[in-house]
């Protein structure tokens, strides 16, 4: 039997960036994959503002917004005008157009390079746990003791289900068929002669080509061939426009559920196997990833015994909450597109034709709006700004103070350094009113102070931190 210390079922977004901020806290991390290779198509083609800044937390954003093609907007749907960003509570104010795979390729190489093993072609069949940890059975009759469990499964989670965690919600009441193909009809959309409509996304070498199926199917698991896909295309086109070489054919449908619990004792969920939701907004893979950088910090700290008491059951707390956010933004979009003609809807396309409503429902779609305490400083519980630093007479940024993965107090008016022994403290200058903050591993905002006063810094350690000695006077 192996050991692991967290092992993680699946190696999509989610779970490579999770085994990479587990191993860079030294973490021994194993990710099983049932696929013995990353599949040759592409599932999505953006990361938001949200991802890019709390990529840029890890010094992994700058790599990938080289490499991709940045678009100054949220992608809606529903809306005749783009959720501009400018303006936004970003570091990024644009849509990054680029392959998951290649996301994904990246966060791999991230997480093998800190130490996480992976291990493809090995499925997760069935586990048990007790009070020490989990013991998991893999198809090919390995067995895998670990401490923790993760499922980063997918939609239909074998370990969300086993794990007896309910997955409550709507079913789908419409689908679609996806397919990657060559064909020439023009990019955007196409509308046929009754109104309906027939998507086309620009792709290196190909087109996606997206389109509502005229009834739900009788099996939603039917294969989708290229004739079926021909079939409906000709038939919302009313003519035939010849589809070739598939890449990739799918279907996906407006079904929306949310695990009723993201912990169930040593095992967690997180990415599609805690919620599934319409592709409106373009956000799975960015959920996937936000929710990866919360529970990482936290199961590490508790993996190595630091972790104050209650620390872990708040990444249920906090992303179970922006779960339920995002289910119903993904659900006002598809019902924004369906009410054309609609008085709410006409007011809901004023609202955002406005520069601040723009800038709120860009700000809502994307996950800008993430705020994890709601009361005090504009920063407490947001992610902190990346505003620019002195630090020993270097030009740096916030962001950089992060990329250990530890939590940081930044000292900005000199008066912090020697608050507490074994505490990160960063002595900086910046142009900024702030006295101090004291950032949580993943950069939103513990606690902070725009002068010199400490009131409830320790009470801001002893809930996120934990193991560090404290003034006696604190």
């Amino acid at each position: 039997m192996l050991e692991t210390e967290v092992l993680i079922a699946g190696a999509g977004p989610a779970g490579l960036l999770l085994g990479a901020e587990l191993a860079l806290a030294g973490v021994r991390t194993t990710i099983v994959e049932r696929h013995p290779q990353r599949p040759p198509y592409c599932r999505g083609f953006n990361l938001n503002s949200r991802s890019l800044d709390l990529l840029a937390r890890r010094g992994l954003a700058d790599g990938l917004v080289a490499e991709g093609h940045q678009v100054p907007h949220a992608p809606v749907t529903g809306l005749p005008n783009p959720l501009l960003l400018d303006g936004a509570a970003t570091d990024h104010p644009f849509s990054l157009g680029i392959p998951q795979s290649r996301v994904e390729e990246v966060l791999e190489a991230r997480a093998r390079e800190l130490g996480a093993e992976i291990l493809r072609g090995h499925e997760l069949l069935s586990f048990t746990q007790d009070d020490s940890g989990v013991t998991t059975e893999l198809h090919n009759g390995l067995s895998i003791r670990a401490r923790y469990l993760v499922g980063c499964d997918g939609g239909r989670s074998t370990v969300r289900k086993q794990a007896g965690i309910g997955f409550p919600g709507v079913n789908a009441r419409w689908f679609a068929l996806l397919g990657d193909v060559e064909c020439e009809l023009p990019y955007g959309p196409s509308a046929g002669p009754d109104g309906r409509t027939v998507f086309v996304i620009p792709r290196p070498g190909y087109v996606r080509i997206i389109v509502r199926e005229d009834e739900p199917p009788a099996d939603k698991d039917t294969p989708v061939t290229l004739e079926s896909l021909q079939a409906q295309v000709d038939a919302v086109l009313g003519r035939h426009v010849p589809l070739r070489n598939p890449r990739w054919l799918s279907r996906f449908g407006d079904a929306a559920r949310l695990a009723s619990r993201y912990r169930e004792g040593r095992v967690l969920l997180a990415g599609d196997a805690a919620h599934i939701h319409p592709p409106a907004g373009a956000i799975g893979v960015n959920v996937a990833l936000d929710d990866a950088f919360n529970l990482g910090w936290k199961l590490a700290a508790t993996v190595r015994g630091t972790a104050p008491e209650g620390l872990l059951d708040t990444y249920h707390a906090e992303r179970h909450a922006a779960g339920e956010r995002i289910l119903a933004n993904t659900r006002a979009q598809v019902a924004l597109e369906e009410a054309a003609g609609e008085p709410w809807a006409d007011l809901m396309r004023r609202v955002a034709a406005h520069p601040d409503g723009n800038r709120a429902l860009a700000e809502i779609i994307t996950g800008l709006d993430a705020r994890y305490a709601d009361d005090g400083h504009p920063w407490l519980g947001r992610l902190a700004p990346d505003i620019a630093l002195t630090v020993s007479g270097r030009s740096t940024h916030l962001a950089e103070l992060l990329h250990p993965g530890r939590p940081v107090l930044v000292d900005l008016a000199g008066t912090f350094g020697g608050w507490a022994p074994g505490l990160d403290v960063v002595a900086a200058s910046s142009t900024s009113d702030t006295g101090a903050v004291l950032l949580r591993p993943d950069g939103h905002v513990a606690w902070v102070t725009t002068g010199t006063d400490d009131t409830g810094l320790a009470e801001a350690v002893r809930q996120w931190i934990g193991d560090v000695p404290i003034p006696a006077s604190a």
